[in-house]
């Protein structure tokens, strides 16, 4: 395709921008957690409106995917969408443009067998990599192109580490959620206009209906889809800390409206059995924040291919972090990947 001549410059936004996605795997991580311990209670009611991504795994050659080392750890590819689906979230239930829904923040988290601690990579959703069956694309195209399979498979062919479950977050879905808890609030930078609502600068409170509109604003914001990936995080960084400071306990029919709303924004594999989410509940009953590592592939740059502006990912330094992950192993810190607070700010 004719464009622009590719080229490389320092990566100006990276500490900002993949620092969004970290932020938001940690919330995710605490969503399936506290959905877990909900199972421990009242596991068909809140367990059930989990939706199951059927096939997630179909297709793929058991000959060419990393090894299944026998060990006790459980690796799960995490992804984050702004579209909501009727249904699973297969990669084609909710498309968000012709040629389908594209993930909007993609990661790792490997849990260790003893659930003591975790570790949460995330990969730009611009990373320039191969796509099995398509050349060369930027790595959130997988999932437009071929669903769960192909993104899971294009994520092992980078990084020779074998994925075990397959999650999804639907940010939309989490309209619900905030009116359940009475709404959420959020710092906003500058004012911007979006579909007809304001956001002031400094703290704004949301409901449901204004937390849509703010975690899908691209235009007005300087850095685009960078900002919309930053209010994503915000966004859930905020619906956790209410949760954290609202005592449901106290109020079993809000509890129950919170847990039900939050299990029908998540989408896993069908291999995910009720049971496994119980059991992994129970393995990380004990972790605290402390104990998860937050960190970023290693990136070199970004530059341009043809019309597309494309993050460079660190081929050497990525390797230095994949291999110490397949080794059970924290990644060195010396192998470029940007680390981060356990507790954001």
């Amino acid at each position: 395709m004719a464009g622009r001549p590719r080229s490389r410059r320092p990566l100006s936004r990276r500490g900002r921008v993949l620092r969004a996605l970290a932020r938001a795997a940690l919330a995710i991580v605490l969503i399936l957690v506290m959905l877990g311990g909900a199972a421990l209670v009242l596991q068909d009611r809140w367990i059930g409106p989990v939706h199951r991504i059927p096939d997630a795994f179909a297709g793929l050659d058991e000959s060419v995917r990393p090894p299944d080392t026998g060990g006790s750890e459980t690796v799960f590819l995490l992804m984050g969408s702004d579209v909501r689906a009727d249904g699973p979230t297969t990669g084609t239930a909710a498309p968000d443009s012709d040629d389908g829904s594209r993930a909007d923040a993609i990661m790792l988290v490997r849990i260790s067998g003893d659930g003591s601690s975790a570790d949460v990579v995330s990969i730009p959703r611009d990373s320039w990599v191969p796509i099995d069956g398509h050349g060369m694309h930027k790595i959130n195209a997988a999932f437009a192109f071929g669903g769960p399979p192909l993104l899971i498979h294009t994520v092992e062919e980078l990084t020779g580490i074998r994925i075990d479950h397959f999650a999804v977050i639907d940010f939309d879905g989490f309209t619900a959620v905030t009116d359940a808890l009475g709404g959420v609030t959020v710092d906003v930078a500058e004012q911007t206009t979006s579909r007809g609502h304001t956001f002031t600068a400094g703290p704004n409170h949301l409901d449901g209906a204004e937390a849509l509109i703010y975690v899908r604003q691209r235009y007005e914001l300087p850095g685009g889809d960078f900002d919309r990936v930053q209010r994503q995080q915000n966004y859930l960084r905020a619906v956790l800390t209410k949760l954290a400071g609202e005592n449901l306990l106290a109020s079993p029919g809000r509890l129950d409206t919170v847990i039900r709303d939050i299990a029908g924004s998540v989408s896993v594999d069908s291999g995910l059995s009720d049971f496994d989410l119980i059991r992994l509940a129970r393995r990380l009953q004990n972790l605290s924040p402390d104990d998860v590592e937050f960190l970023t592939a290693p990136v070199a740059g970004t530059g341009w291919e043809g019309d597309q502006s494309v993050v460079y990912l660190n081929r050497q330094g990525g390797e230095e972090v994949w291999a110490a992950l397949r080794a059970g192993q924290r990644p060195p810190r010396d192998a470029g990947a940007d680390r981060l607070p356990a507790v954001p700010r």
